[in-house]
């Protein structure tokens, strides 16, 4: 798989939340709502305004124990001092990433790569998870919907001992 691995210090990020769960497949069903309403309703747009360098951001974070449940947040990293009341603030903890390239139409290019994150890579390669959130950084440019859409997925890593 092609990756890249990047250090990142601390940072901040603002954005909206679900809690949801990965058993049944659900996380994917109620994520993809997620961004359709966001689209909707006007919020990714406002959000895409004020986004940092990495653009939009769909980060999870706050994982229980089993990795059963999680929160998802549609996000940008924090660039003012002045955000609406109903968007929270979170802070990303520096860490070094593992990113990996995602092309093709959202959201079924997604959930591809994920999988091979998690099935291929990690067993292949020295590295393990290091707990801390996951991201998916969203470009702002060209179509979501189109084949040619380039994004990334953003995993926190460390070598194994």
């Amino acid at each position: 798989m092609d990756y890249r691995i990047i250090e990142k210090d601390t940072f901040t990020v603002v954005g909206k939340s679900i809690r949801t769960t990965t058993i049944g497949g659900e996380n994917h069903r109620k994520i993809a709502a997620f961004w359709v309403e966001s689209n909707r309703n006007g919020f990714a747009e406002e959000l895409a305004r004020s986004c940092g360098s990495l653009g939009l951001l769909g980060i999870c974070i706050d994982f229980d124990k089993e990795q059963d449940h999680l929160t998802y947040l549609i996000g940008a990293e924090k660039n003012s001092n002045q955000i609406p009341d109903d968007w929270e603030e979170k802070q990303i903890q520096a860490a070094t990433w593992a990113t990996f390239p995602v092309h093709g139409a959202m959201p079924d290019a997604m959930p591809k790569v994920w999988e091979r994150i998690f099935s291929e890579w990690f067993p292949a390669t020295g590295y393990e998870h290091a707990g801390g959130p996951e991201m998916e950084v969203y470009s702002s440019d060209g179509d979501p919907s189109s084949e040619d859409y380039y994004c990334e997925i953003w995993i926190p890593i460390t070598m194994v001992r």
